[in-house]
């Protein structure tokens, strides 16, 4: 099987050395920022950390709490966004299936558009098999996450209803700890299949060029630091009182 997959790359960028750099470029980049963020999230502020830390307070505050509607109907929330984009895949999966058997269509089409360059029915299908497998990653880690959520609602219902300080309470603080972890390991899953959806937008430019794709990959990466590690909402949510970071409401040009 591993052969076969090996072989049919080999065939697909055969005497296509920019298509394998690009390729190869794409790995290479999304593989280091991934490795980057895990590294860097533990040695400075970012926006899973934060979130991680108002993640247990909620959890706390929910102790104390004997009617619990409010934090099942707030998982319940964060479950219809994941729930959307899951759908979403298995829509953009079936178009993507569906497009395999016009290659030869989409072959003529390309040829009819001046910026992109020609391009044989094998470098076609191989690109839309990479963006499949992206989607598919992407549906995985979106369901995925809704079971971690639903797991969730489990440890917030069955939480004892506990009133004032449990910072002395051994066993409810681990319960309010492993409640926010697996609250927190559900966000990180949804955030893993957003980044394929990010990364697919690069791919989608490899048919101008493998350098435009290139380009695009590092453009995609850098968006992905800078909400991640420098964005205003983290700042705004780590409580920053740097004048720099503090906007108003017509900087968000709510009003």
């Amino acid at each position: 099987m591993i052969d076969s997959i090996i072989s049919y790359i080999t065939a697909a960028l055969s005497d296509q050395g920019f298509n394998l750099l690009a390729f190869v470029w794409f790995v290479v980049v999304v593989r280091g920022y991934q490795t980057y963020a895990i590294g860097a999230s533990k040695r400075k502020d970012s926006l899973a950390g934060v979130l991680h830390a108002y993640r247990q307070r909620w959890m706390v505050r929910m102790i104390s709490r004997e009617m619990r509607m409010a934090d099942i109907g707030a998982v319940a929330n964060l479950e219809r966004y994941v729930t959307l984009f899951a759908s979403s895949s298995l829509l953009i999966l079936a178009g993507l299936v569906t497009l395999v058997g016009y290659t030869e269509a989409m072959v003529h089409i390309g040829r009819g558009i001046p910026f992109l360059p020609p391009q044989t029915p094998l470098e076609w299908q191989f690109k839309l098999f990479f963006l499949t497998l992206m989607f598919v990653y992407a549906f995985f880690k979106f369901t995925w996450s809704l079971r971690q959520y639903g797991f969730a609602s489990v440890m917030i219902s069955s939480a004892p209803v506990v009133y004032g300080d449990i910072s002395d309470n051994k066993d409810l603080m681990d319960h309010v700890n492993r409640s926010a972890k697996v609250l927190s390991m559900a966000a990180n899953n949804f955030n893993f299949g957003l980044r394929a959806y990010y990364y697919s937008l690069a791919v989608l430019t490899w048919t101008i060029h493998p350098f435009v794709f290139m380009a695009t990959t590092c453009l995609v990466v850098y968006i992905l630091y800078s909400r991640e590690f420098s964005s205003s909402s983290l700042a705004e949510l780590k409580g920053s009182n740097d004048s720099k970071n503090r906007k108003t409401l017509v900087d968000y040009h709510l009003i």
